[in-house]
């Protein structure tokens, strides 16, 4: 907030040389009890010269849009991504200015892409955790680990989610609500039965005309969504599937032999590289036309069918941080990572 308040009893001069130092284009005046009294802009600075004016109190917009003081930044961010606007004051209970959250240019680009979560797993292999909540509800750090994925896509501009929730579904819906006050828009699908997911799909009400994402509910990631999807689009993939380097070291020597139980090779104690799915997609639109209705359908047998049929499939590699809560101690491993 530093050069971007100013007093009521300053002169226009004071205000050009500030709005000129700070690079903001932006000014909060204030009274003298530090309430707000309207905004200046540089688009009112111009409009002054234009028609002669030099009161401060008599160029400033008093009735600019503000946001409470404490409100989630990124709810606030969203909001001003929806007005095309850089800066949102913040005011306490009492009307005074409290802070102004800022926004740079490249920070206004709101993706048209949706993400769909899977959320509505029974975490059965968790057992006592997920008694009274569903899985992706259990908490990492200050807030469960649903909220840190709905966070970590919002972050990268993509704010439209879609969550398919079944097990304990009102502990989700009461938590996120409409996605307001997280900055963000949600929607929801209900499986009335376990449906897989891919088959969960088949359930999707929003018009998609753009690549979505797919996610399941209980896999934490620092991947770069942008970059994804920016792969998906550059290879022209009809389905992307994120997948991480893994290996298995075999605890023996490994014999290869021939038919005639000669031996051919030794080698001791191999280590074998594979790729494990990570549970995250990106796909076109046409692919919902081929998941059936009403069916149990899950993920390799999209994939299967995808392929089958000649549409162009692409593997993307994380190398970044992820984790997929199967385990209790992989839940362990998120409580290290985040506290809780």
């Amino acid at each position: 907030m530093k050069n971007m308040v100013l007093s009521s009893s300053s002169t226009f001069k004071e205000a050009i040389k500030i709005i000129d130092q700070n690079g903001n284009g932006f000014l909060a005046i204030i009274d003298d009890d530090h309430k707000l009294l309207g905004i200046l802009t540089d688009g009112d600075i111009r409009r002054a010269i234009l028609d002669d004016k030099t009161d401060l109190l008599d160029i400033i917009n008093k009735e600019p849009v503000v946001m409470d003081y404490g409100t989630p930044k990124q709810q606030v961010i969203h909001r001003l991504k929806e007005l095309h606007r850089k800066h949102m004051p913040l005011i306490g209970s009492d009307g005074t200015l409290q802070d102004v959250v800022t926004i740079d240019d490249d920070e206004f680009d709101l993706k048209p892409n949706w993400v769909v979560i899977m959320a509505g797993g029974l975490g059965t292999r968790l057992g006592e955790l997920t008694k009274h909540v569903p899985k992706p509800m259990l908490m990492a750090g200050q807030k469960p680990m649903l909220e840190h994925i709905v966070d970590m896509f919002a972050s990268h501009g993509f704010t439209k989610f879609v969550l398919s929730v079944n097990y304990k579904s009102e502990v989700i819906r009461n938590h996120f609500k409409d996605g307001q006050e997280f900055g963000v828009e949600i929607k929801y699908l209900e499986e009335t039965k376990r449906l897989g997911t891919g088959g969960a799909l088949s359930l999707m009400d929003p018009e998609i005309n753009e690549p979505f994402f797919v996610t399941n509910g209980d896999v934490i990631t620092s991947v770069d969504y942008e970059k994804l999807l920016d792969y998906h689009k550059s290879n022209s993939s009809t389905a992307t599937m994120c997948v991480r380097k893994s290996s298995y070291q075999i605890p023996y020597g490994v014999i290869e032999i021939d038919t005639n139980n000669n031996i051919l090779n030794l080698e001791e104690k191999p280590k074998h590289n594979y790729y494990i799915n990570t549970g995250i997609y990106v796909f076109n639109p046409e692919v919902l036309k081929h998941v059936p209705k009403d069916e149990f359908f899950d993920m390799p047998t999209l994939f299967e069918l995808l392929n089958a049929k000649g549409y162009v499939n692409k593997t993307y590699e994380i190398t970044d941080y992820w984790i997929d809560m199967g385990q209790p101690s992989d839940y362990d491993s998120i409580i290290n990572k985040f506290g809780i």
